[in-house]
């Protein structure tokens, strides 16, 4: 049975960091890697993703400087982030991409809140269905005759109490992101 509340607890964890790993390429008017390092590029023919072609970083807190191994990529690198849904526009200086992040709207600030709560609607959803996944598990287990009835209801009870501690986690990550994203 333990076996089970723990596979349930990591499964939990992993939705968790799937919704951190979301959110941190969600727009905030502030300037991270995070927010095109996964842009793919049409590298030679071949779909890459940005960070395995270039380097990025970022020298203050409203712009991007993406720095490409290849001098051939740079015209596929502007093209990808052009094509991006991000809405942001790349400088070319030859050397290196620069990209000026701006500063969002109070519309934009409320789309990015709509679409962090969908995110975070979804890792829930993911988190009980992972608890209905444990309970057939220990019901299983308990018509196989491996735990009795008391140790099953002591089981659903226990993933129960570990699936509300993950969505209220999930909870106060939305709430950390919405106000990051509120900010002016």
């Amino acid at each position: 049975m333990q076996s089970v509340l723990d596979d349930c607890r990591q499964r939990m964890k992993k939705a968790l960091a799937a919704l951190e790993h979301d959110f941190a390429k969600l727009r905030t008017g502030r300037a991270t890697p995070s927010l095109v390092e996964d842009i793919s590029v049409d590298y030679y023919g071949t779909p890459t993703p940005l960070k395995q072609i270039a380097s990025i970083s970022v020298p203050e807190s409203r712009s991007l400087t993406i720095q490409p191994w290849d001098r051939g990529a740079f015209p596929a690198i502007e093209k990808a982030i052009m094509k991006s849904d991000l809405g942001l526009t790349p400088v070319n200086d030859g050397k290196i991409i620069r990209i000026s992040i701006p500063p969002l709207t109070e519309e934009r600030r409320k789309e990015l809140v709509k679409v962090a709560k969908k995110f975070t609607e979804d890792c829930r959803v993911a988190m009980r269905n992972i608890r209905r996944d444990g309970i057939d598990q220990l019901k299983k287990l308990q018509k196989d005759k491996a735990i009795t009835e008391d140790e099953l209801r002591t089981g659903q009870t226990d993933i129960q109490k570990i699936t509300d501690d993950q969505i209220a986690e999930a909870d106060k990550t939305l709430d950390a992101k919405e106000k990051e994203v509120m900010e002016i």
